[in-house]
């Protein structure tokens, strides 16, 4: 095969290693940068910053710059910060409450780099001490504190460590996000169990107060209704004897023989359900009724039902 047919070959060849590798040196050379997102380049010459790219896609130095950006390559340098939201957790800060109990508190925050140059000049290492004032605003806020409160108003006091660390992490070129404390735990097991033990001490008595509370209530519903029951039961015993002397009342207005002849019947109803002993006489036999002491106050039906004696010299 000729040579000068292979030369497209041989120049697609050439072309795809030789352009990475000049790219790579014009990148090396600082004639351009490509800069990611949530990323910045901070470039220096001699120990100095002379800028800093924070604006994502393809740069050229030499156009933010001037000349002395070709100079980075040998008398400085290209630090890369990275400025994506970064998330930490801290686990087990000892604290005591002003009971003296002593505590373990977890607390979540997150951190952005907001001053790239500050935050590679000004602190040594930005991130540990951003853990360690984390950890000590933490301690210092939440030491002494009542127990309920550390428990309940975790909210409050996340927003108080922030506003603690915050002015302090600007300097330092990074800004403090959100800040919350998500747990607060006895670190001592025989207190854990003295607390459980009282809890459940205390439902027990609350269960024993709500049920008892219950049967009250049952009971006092079941007297009420008893009582209402009692009355209407009344009610209506009452409107029988009623009943019967608007009737007897009509019947005496009407016919006062008829009214006669059922007030005796019910006499004798009355005489026969009482049970007494009944003596009968004929109509013309003459006798004395004689009567105990007892009956002598009583009525003629108290007299019958007390029982009768005939005195035998009648007869004679």
């Amino acid at each position: 095969m000729p040579v000068s047919s292979m030369a497209p070959l041989i120049a697609f060849v050439f072309g795809i290693i030789a352009i990475p590798v000049v790219l790579s040196i014009a990148r090396q050379l600082g004639l351009y940068a490509v800069v990611r997102e949530r990323e910045s380049q901070v470039f220096t010459l001699f120990g100095k910053v002379i800028g800093t790219l924070d604006e994502p896609g393809l740069r050229f130095p030499i156009a933010y710059f001037g000349p002395k950006a070709l100079l980075v390559a040998f008398f400085g340098k290209r630090y890369l910060v990275n400025t994506a939201l970064r998330q930490y957790y801290l686990r087990d800060l000892m604290v005591n409450s002003e009971e003296g109990t002593p505590m373990g508190v977890g607390i979540w925050y997150e951190m952005q780099v907001c001053d790239p140059v500050a935050y590679l000049f000004t602190n040594a290492n930005p991130e540990g001490s951003l853990q360690a004032n984390v950890a000590s605003s933490t301690i210092s806020t939440l030491s002494n504190l009542e127990m309920d409160k550390m428990l309940e108003d975790r909210h409050q006091l996340s927003r108080k460590v922030r506003a603690t660390v915050s002015p302090l992490s600007e300097k330092w070129g990074y800004k403090l996000g959100s800040v919350y404390i998500r747990k607060v735990a006895f670190t001592d097991r025989q207190m854990v169990d003295n607390i459980t033990e009282k809890v459940v001490k205390r439902l027990i008595q609350v269960t024993s107060a709500m049920k008892q509370d219950g049967e009250n209530r049952v009971g006092l519903i079941k007297s009420e209704t008893a009582f209402k029951v009692s009355q209407k039961m009344a009610e209506a015993a009452a409107t029988r004897p009623r009943v019967v002397g608007e009737a007897l009342n009509e019947i005496a207005r009407e016919d006062p023989e008829t009214l006669a002849a059922v007030m005796e019947v019910m006499e004798t109803e009355q005489l026969i359900a009482s049970g007494a002993e009944v003596d009968v006489l004929p109509r013309d036999a003459q006798v004395l009724v004689s009567v105990g002491a007892a009956g002598r106050g009583a009525s003629a039906s108290g007299a019958a039902a007390s029982g009768l004696s005939l005195d035998p010299s009648v007869f004679s």
